[in-house]
């Protein structure tokens, strides 16, 4: 009980408010503002320590079929990263941060900064990314080709590593795909800035 009193003290400050912590991205970077068709966006995360996930990206229980946890790396030569390589990569030229999930998922909030390009049109549209069309697929070699990170739902999400194989097999290569495992998911979890919100 002591403890609780203690805990309950540190929290309430002399005016009677909750004090807020800050919430910073890491301890020496408490925002990223990035380019985005709409302008600049200031990615930071949530101030309220009391903050919950909710909605649709609580849920923890969802069956397999169709909801079943995704390996680390989707298919060989794919790289996974994290959230500190995806800020970076919003704000590389060479790099295209790509939203596979389908449009309604897509404009209900999403990655500031990233292109919805869904996990069905993915092998169709590597023109977009420097490849040029071929008879069998794409040819996607040379400095022109961007490289690609891929996120969609979470953990649990099959559409961007889908994606990436199906780019692979039209031709891009793999080495050239970084996956953000973690997805939307991840990301409101750590309280992260979305569109939409």
């Amino acid at each position: 009980m002591r403890y609780f009193g203690l805990a309950f003290a540190l929290v309430i400050g002399a005016a009677g408010g909750v004090m807020a912590d800050p919430v910073g991205i890491t301890k020496d970077m408490m925002s990223v503002t990035v380019e985005t068709a709409a302008g600049p966006v200031e990615i930071s995360r949530v101030q309220d320590n009391a903050a919950v996930i909710e909605g649709d990206f609580a849920q923890i229980a969802r069956p397999c079929p169709n909801f079943c946890i995704q390996p680390m790396i989707p298919a060989e030569g794919v790289t996974p990263i994290g959230e500190l390589e995806l800020l970076g990569f919003l704000d590389d030229p060479d790099v295209v941060v790509i939203d596979g999930r389908v449009r309604p998922d897509f404009e209900g909030g999403s990655i500031p900064g990233a292109v919805n390009v869904p996990y069905t049109e993915a092998a169709d549209r590597l023109g977009e990314l420097g490849c040029e069309p071929d008879f069998d697929g794409f040819i996607c070699d040379g400095p022109e080709v961007k490289s690609v990170a891929l996120y969609c739902n979470g953990p649990w999400c099959g559409q961007s590593p889908t994606a990436a194989r199906r780019m692979i097999e039209a031709g891009f290569p793999a080495d050239k795909i970084y996956y953000y495992r973690a997805g939307m998911q991840g990301w409101r979890m750590l309280g992260l800035t979305v569109t939409g919100d």
